[in-house]
C-alpha cells in the first residue's frame, strides 16, 4: 500500500504561483503512476494531470495545459504540481493519488488519495 501526504497549498494573490508536494510512502512499484485532483464543495473531483513514476511520461486535462505542470522526483519519493498565472476559479482542494499502471483522468482509476491541500486564489 502506498501512502500519500500532500502540502504546499496555502493563500495566495491572483498572479502568482504555487508548487504543491505530495510525498509517497510504502510500497512503490516502478509502474506506479501518480494524478492531481482538485474539488470545490458541491463539484465533483476534477482531473488535472498525471504523471508516470518510471518513464515521467506526463498527461494533462486539456483544460489545464498550459499554467500546470506536473513533475516527480524519483529519488525523494515526491510528485510536483506547479500551478502559475494562479486565478480566484483555481481555488480548491488539491489531492494526489496513486494508481498502478497508465495515466488516467478518471479519480476511480486511482487506488489512494492523499488527505488534500488548500488552494485559495485572492482576487
Amino acid at each position: 500500500q502506498v501512502q500519500l501526504v500532500e502540502s504546499g497549498g496555502g493563500l495566495v494573490q491572483a498572479g502568482g504561483s504555487l508548487r504543491l508536494s505530495c510525498v509517497a510512502s510504502g510500497h512503490i512499484l516502478s509502474a506506479y503512476t501518480m494524478g492531481w485532483f482538485r474539488q470545490t464543495p458541491g463539484k465533483e473531483r476534477e482531473f488535472v494531470a498525471a504523471v508516470e513514476w518510471n518513464s515521467a511520461f506526463t498527461y494533462y486535462s486539456n483544460s489545464m495545459k498550459g499554467r500546470f505542470t506536473i513533475s516527480r522526483d524519483k529519488a525523494k519519493n515526491t510528485g510536483y504540481l506547479q500551478i502559475d498565472s494562479l486565478k480566484p476559479e483555481d481555488t480548491a482542494v488539491y489531492y494526489c493519488a496513486w494508481r498502478i499502471g497508465d495515466s488516467r483522468g478518471n479519480p476511480s482509476d486511482y487506488n489512494g488519495w492523499g488527505l488534500g491541500t488548500q488552494v485559495t486564489v485572492s482576487s
